[in-house]
């Protein structure tokens, strides 16, 4: 049997606009101040554990009409820009060509591109043509742990070779300024922009090991999180309490996934989820039975950068490797975690 496949590298990047989640609930006030709704939401801006986030176009852009198309472009544009920064950024963490990747995964659910992104990199890129390929759509937040778990489970057919993961959420396009709704409003206080690139290989000496990957779909939650298709852009949708559905649910699907492999939350060493929201987070913390510092990496992430639905935990998963805490020595085994869409629960476990 081949060796499990090892996180070579990975890397992430942003845009270049920065939103002062001060400014932004500045705006939000000024434009629809007069709603009652909007005026009862505010203080989740304040309340959001976000100090900051990235958006690919300028403020003022917002304040303008867009239709699908127009967003659309920008969404594939920014994209590649993005994307095509955070995979150099991991070759060269990685000390590798482009010529050395043999299979790509590209994850996103917020815009749409035929040919898929993937495809439109390996000609902007020169990455080479023989690669697999795996476009991935509409896992949405859960999309970075699914797609990192694709990506492993790929990698071990292409021996001698690296397997590039990709992941690109545009969130900050599906604000629509003419919807005077709660998602709207909570989406707004919530969503950045971000990509990030790993690199995977079952040949390496060195990264943590993918050793494991599960998922589950619970029942009757097709309708918590997703987007609505409207003429206008993509419309976030947030019809139930996620935090609420954490506290109930997650912790025995958890334990089954752990279970598996013979593991319980007691051979843990690290929690590495998406950070969805701080109450998400609270909800989550509790659900692990982890102290209050546990999580850092996660709140550290959302305050910098917001919820960039599946780009995020790789944002999360890059700050635990550059702080040391997932270096040779330190820890037995982390846990990688992200829920969306579905309402799907997404588990990776790595161990050194």
């Amino acid at each position: 049997m081949r060796p499990s496949p090892r996180l070579v590298a990975v890397a992430t990047s942003v845009p270049p606009h920065v939103l002062e989640q001060r400014d932004v609930a500045r705006r939000v006030r000024a434009m629809f101040g007069s709603d009652e709704l909007v005026q009862r939401l505010l203080p989740v801006f304040a309340n959001s554990g976000i100090e900051q986030r990235y958006s690919c176009v300028p403020l003022e852009w917002y304040y303008e009409t867009h239709d699908w198309a127009d967003r659309n472009a920008v969404y594939i544009e920014s994209s590649l820009e993005l994307l095509e920064r955070a995979a150099y950024a991991a070759l060269d963490r990685a000390g590798a060509r482009v010529d050395d990747v043999g299979a790509i995964v590209a994850v996103s659910s917020t815009g749409v591109a035929t040919p898929s992104l993937d495809a439109l990199l390996v000609e902007r890129m020169g990455l080479p043509r023989s690669a697999k390929r795996l476009p991935v759509f509409g896992l949405g937040c859960a999309g970075g742990a699914l797609g990192l778990a694709r990506a492993a489970t790929l990698a071990e057919s292409v021996p001698n070779a690296l397997t590039l993961f990709l992941v690109v959420e545009l969130c900050t396009l599906s604000f629509r300024r003419d919807d005077v709704t709660k998602s709207n409003v909570v989406a707004t206080a919530l969503f950045g922009d971000g990509a990030a690139a790993a690199l995977l290989s079952p040949d390496a000496r060195n990264g943590p090991r993918v050793v494991g990957s599960g998922e589950y779909l619970f029942e009757k939650t097709l309708d918590v999180m997703g987007w609505d298709v409207m003429s206008d852009g993509l419309r976030a949708v947030f019809s139930r309490d996620i935090p609420a559905l954490v506290n109930k649910r997650f912790r025995p699907v958890l334990d089954a996934y752990l279970a598996e492999s013979g593991l319980s939350m007691a051979d843990v060493d690290r929690v590495l989820p998406h950070p969805g929201g701080v109450k998400v987070l609270d909800a989550l913390q509790d659900a692990f039975e982890l102290p209050r510092n546990a999580l850092d990496d996660s709140r550290a992430i959302l305050r910098r950068y917001g919820n960039m639905s599946s780009a995020t935990v790789m944002f999360v998963l890059e700050h635990a490797l550059a702080d040391g805490c997932l270096k040779d020595g330190a820890w037995r085994r982390a846990l990688v975690t992200a829920m969306g869409p579905g309402f799907t629960a997404g588990f990776v476990t790595l161990e050194p």
